[in-house]
């Protein structure tokens, strides 16, 4: 029942998001036979963020968005990543701090038992700040959950 460390799917989701090329771990997932898909998204509003997130992962077929388990597995990996993102405080705007974030969403099974199912991984990188170009920080979030 042993995590495989050779599939950590969190480690795969952040290199995802933090490569510019991200030829090489798509290849990775491919080998794996896990899903994956990525984005950016910039706001003052953390819904803002969930929704682009949820649609990514629904339109390049990481989740089914008609089987609700998929979803609140998704759900869970996005808010852990943005607890990650804002240092537990999940306001933005009405704090007066934006973002400008890239994120990746993998999916496939980390154990080496495969009747463990499948988990999600959310990871979030960007800037966050006060809304002035320049007054803004690096930051990085993951989440994990299982399907």
């Amino acid at each position: 029942m042993a995590l495989n460390k050779e599939h950590r799917i969190g480690r795969h989701a952040t290199l995802l998001v933090l490569m510019d090329d991200r030829s090489e771990q798509q290849e990775i997932t491919n080998q794996l036979n896990w899903k994956s898909c990525s984005g950016r998204v910039g706001s003052m509003e953390s819904q803002k963020v969930v929704a682009a997130i949820e649609t990514a992962a629904k339109q390049n077929g990481i989740i089914k968005d008609n089987v609700y388990r998929e979803t609140h597995s998704l759900y869970h990996a996005i808010m852990e990543a943005l607890y990650g993102i804002t240092r537990g405080q999940m306001q933005l705007g009405s704090v007066m701090r934006t973002v400008g974030l890239r994120f990746a969403v993998v999916r496939g099974n980390p154990y080496e038992d495969e009747t463990e199912g499948e988990w999600l991984a959310v990871a979030i990188y960007g800037t966050i700040g006060a809304p002035v170009k320049g007054l803004e920080h690096e930051t990085l979030g993951l989440g994990i959950n299982h399907i």
